[in-house]
């Protein structure tokens, strides 16, 4: 299964890409357009054609191809942002509020699970929160506070399933895990049963709003719908959500254990950036999964070093044996801690997105799949006010909204004029990626080991950020928004809708000798 980078994680192994089916969409209608094929999009598309909707699926490349194939799935009844935090901005009706969506969401992993028949690894677990330091302990006694208040099904533990001290834990009940590409096909089989349609390696261009209908121009040609939905993780172009959620890398690794003593559980350590942990069991093998090690996209120079202090601290713990699988993937973390799902800010009324997902999309997704299909088929929505994208909270994540932004201006003028000028390919390593001046030019060039150049414009085509080299992965990072490119220069993730610009090399070729 293919995926937006350079490593393969654990869920690609023995796993094909979807079915593609061919065909033009030209002058087709549909009642709900969903863009991107991941987790929300599939399970989105499935509540609203069993709704009696007509829905179609435009997915750029291959379903699963960007987060969703890169998740470590953890399903909780907690978000990143904690309980008593979400009391403290929000109200404890708001903390009661988001108990009630998260325990839909899992239930409806359930239900989907048991009612298509989908073999995908899905086994109900206790998550575990643990402190290791008398700061992290205080503030876990507030969390369990807000937690019991607002509702969910929490206790105090004297124990933790990884071999890590700490002075206090609590365990939350009944949480879940999930192979996410095996779950996400077996939803995707339900809809195309269901009459629903997906088209991979559809790109949709534009979109053009009218008073009752959206036109989006896709590479198979012009389709119209009621309604389109953005399920691309952030929607693409310009717009407000760009300023209230930022783009984050995470790391993680699969690993075999020499003693075969595996961790019975989930897992969560209070450090900032967290460490999380997991077991998932194939039919043959046993991984211990751990992830870690976040940071702001295109902020990071040497990213193989990410997962280096990722193994690093799993062998501090771990027996490890090898390495199986390690891959990142991308977030966008909401500048007040929750989630923006619903009416796309600046929409007149059709066009509606998920995005702000922090790092626990694959319950947000569920939870965005229920609140959608509500508001689209005209239904009363408990949770509609409280991640409703156009909210405005003076005061929830206001520092956090300063802070972002911040880095993107720093981004924008310092990196734009930050450029090593060079004379020829001969002074790049094979192996080695620069943003260079080449004769006035400003320039994204890589070298790969066989010594083929690949040279682009490195101005991000979503809001003119210099984009950075992510060696991990082996892509072209923009550090303001977060979209992403390959060598080439093709869109791996957005924002952006278009490409870097390819350059030819021959203006290198005779300084190259």
């Amino acid at each position: 299964m293919q995926r937006d980078g350079a490593n393969t994680s654990l869920w690609q192994h023995q796993v094909e890409d979807y079915p593609s089916r061919q065909g033009s969409l030209d002058g087709q209608q549909f009642d709900v357009i969903i863009v991107g094929g991941g987790v929300t999009g599939i399970t989105t598309a499935l509540q609203l054609q069993k709704a009696g909707k007509k829905v179609l699926v435009a997915e750029s490349h291959h379903l699963c191809f960007g987060t969703t194939g890169g998740t470590t799935a953890h399903l909780n009844s907690f978000l990143d942002k904690s309980y008593d935090d979400i009391e403290k901005d929000f109200g404890e009706d708001a903390a009661q509020l988001v108990v009630s969506a998260t325990g839909k969401a899992l239930e409806l992993y359930r239900s989907n699970i048991e009612e298509y028949q989908i073999d995908c690894d899905y086994r109900q677990k206790d998550g575990y929160l643990y402190a290791v330091t008398d700061e992290q302990s205080e503030k876990l006694d507030s969390i369990f506070e807000a937690s019991v208040r607002a509702g969910v099904e929490v206790v105090r533990s004297e124990r933790i399933p990884v071999p890590v001290e700490f002075k206090k834990a609590i365990v939350y009940r009944e949480q879940a895990q999930v192979h996410p590409a095996k779950y996400v096909y077996g939803l995707a089989k339900a809809f195309e049963a269901a009459g629903g349609v997906i088209m991979q390696n559809c790109h949709v261009n534009d979109v053009v709003e009218s008073d009752e209908m959206v036109v989006a121009d896709t590479s198979l040609g012009p389709v119209k719908g009621t309604y389109l939905i953005y399920a691309t993780h952030i929607p693409p172009g310009i717009n407000l959500l760009h300023f209230r959620c930022a783009p984050y890398r995470s790391y993680a690794i699969a690993v075999e254990l020499k003693s075969g003593d595996y961790p019975d559980g989930l897992a969560y350590d209070m450090f900032d950036p967290y460490h999380y942990y997991r077991t998932h069991e194939t039919a043959d093998k046993k991984y211990l999964v751990i992830g870690g090690e976040d940071h702001k996209t295109g902020h990071e120079k040497f990213t193989d070093s990410c997962f280096a202090q990722l193994e690093a601290h799993a062998r501090s713990y771990f027996d490890v044996g090898t390495v199986a699988f390690r891959w990142s993937s991308q977030f966008f973390e909401p500048a007040d801690g929750l989630p923006y799902i619903g009416l796309l800010p600046g929409s007149t009324g059709n066009i509606l997105v998920a995005t702000g997902y922090s790092g626990i999309g694959m319950i947000c997704s569920h939870i965005s799949a229920l609140l959608l299909t509500d508001l689209i088929m005209k239904k009363e929505n408990a949770y509609a006010a409280l991640f409703n994208p156009n909210r405005v909270k003076p005061v929830a994540g206001f520092a956090n909204f300063v802070k972002e932004n911040v880095d993107v201006v720093t981004e924008f003028f310092e990196k734009r004029l930050e450029a090593e000028k060079i004379e020829g390919l001969n002074e790049l390593a094979p192996g080695e990626a620069r943003v260079v001046r080449y004769e006035g030019k400003k320039l994204a060039v890589y070298k790969d080991p066989q010594g083929k150049v690949y040279a682009v414009n490195p101005v991000c085509t979503h809001a003119k950020c210099v984009v950075s080299w992510n060696g991990s992965e082996k892509s072209w990072d923009c550090p303001c928004h977060g979209a992403r490119y390959d060598l080439d220069g093709k869109v791996l993730t957005g924002p952006a809708r278009k490409g870097l610009e390819p350059v030819s090399i021959d203006v290198f070729h005779k300084h190259s000798t």
